[in-house]
């Protein structure tokens, strides 16, 4: 088995490739597995590398070190794999998917931990061909996701600052699209504002959308808010981003479900787990079981009964 540290330079604002290096020497210094450390240089890189080792059938174990864009990519790299499993070393700005994980979220900064952990099959997103692991969204909310880098390297305004200033730019250019959007047997066709989908539960610096919503139960929880003022979206978006979307129905409809469909006339800002890709049509589809995920043993939240598939 051959273990896999991916780090990129630019997570959270510095290169962290030499402390990477110096704690994984020191964690392997009783141990007889081989490692690496492998420092990204360009977008997917980290996706390129890890199929690149996975194609010699190896046990493979890979490391995000960086923040929710890394792991993404290393998801990217490793889906589908069965020779693969990956995990989060956090190191960005909001390393958002572990907070999914409660007060057990801290365990993955745990290298001792993580190097002795246990394999969880997780499921994950294909949103256009893009895997997430985490939560894809259109409209606005893409807009605000991923500019939040622009701002969480600004003095001052790091994890929901950075959320709030880059929502506060986005209202200025406009909060509404029209959209249709189709998730199971329910069709919408009209003015929206947003639409997320939801494996994980948290993103954009701590905003924790659908609480409830768990990667390894086998459904997506979709959100989807119809058109507002700008307005009526500034005193949305706080009880929005506390989870209490059933407060809104007139305004939000949450389904449950394993795909949605929107179209558009005009091209769309997609967010995919912080990332950003373009499309008219997008399709998030869920892939039940499709991450082999490396966590802590012992985790409680493993032991809470998942959610019941719908």
């Amino acid at each position: 088995m051959k273990h896999l540290f991916i780090v990129n330079p630019v997570a959270g604002g510095r290169d962290r490739t030499a402390e990477v290096s110096e704690q994984v020497q020191r964690a392997f210094a009783a141990r007889a597995e081989q490692y690496e450390v492998y420092t990204t240089i360009a977008p997917m890189d980290a996706c390129a590398k890890i199929e690149s080792e996975a194609a010699s059938g190896e046990e493979l174990r890979v490391y995000a070190c960086g923040g929710d864009g890394t792991l993404n990519e290393c998801v990217c790299g490793a889906i589908g794999r069965g020779n693969v499993a990956v995990t989060h070393y956090p190191g960005g700005t909001g390393n958002d998917f572990v907070r999914c994980f409660g007060a057990e979220k801290d365990r993955f900064r745990d290298l001792d931990a993580l190097l002795d952990g246990v394999v969880r099959r997780l499921d994950a997103i294909d949103c256009n061909g893009r895997a997430s692991i985490n939560i894809c969204s259109v409209g606005i909310d893409a807009r605000i996701g991923t500019d939040v880098h622009k701002y969480s390297a600004l003095p001052l305004l790091g994890g929901k600052a950075s959320y709030i200033t880059s929502a506060a730019v986005n209202l200025i250019k406009g909060i509404r699209q029209p959209l249709r959007v189709t998730c199971g047997t329910q069709c919408f066709d009209g003015d929206m504002s947003l639409i997320c989908a939801c494996n994980g539960s948290y993103y954009g610096g701590g905003f924790h959308p659908v609480p409830e919503a768990r990667p390894d139960d086998g459904v997506l929880d979709f959100l989807i808010v119809k058109g507002v003022s700008r307005l009526s979206f500034v005193k949305l978006i706080g009880a929005y981003s506390k989870g209490r979307y059933a407060d809104m129905p007139q305004v939000i409809t949450h389904v449950r479900g394993e795909r949605i469909e929107i179209d558009s006339d005009t091209e769309l800002a997609v967010n995919v787990d912080g990332e950003l890709i373009f499309g008219k049509k997008v399709v998030m589809q869920l892939k039940r079981g499709a991450v082999n995920f490396l966590v802590p043993k012992d985790m409680t939240y493993f032991r809470a009964q998942p959610a019941a598939c719908v």
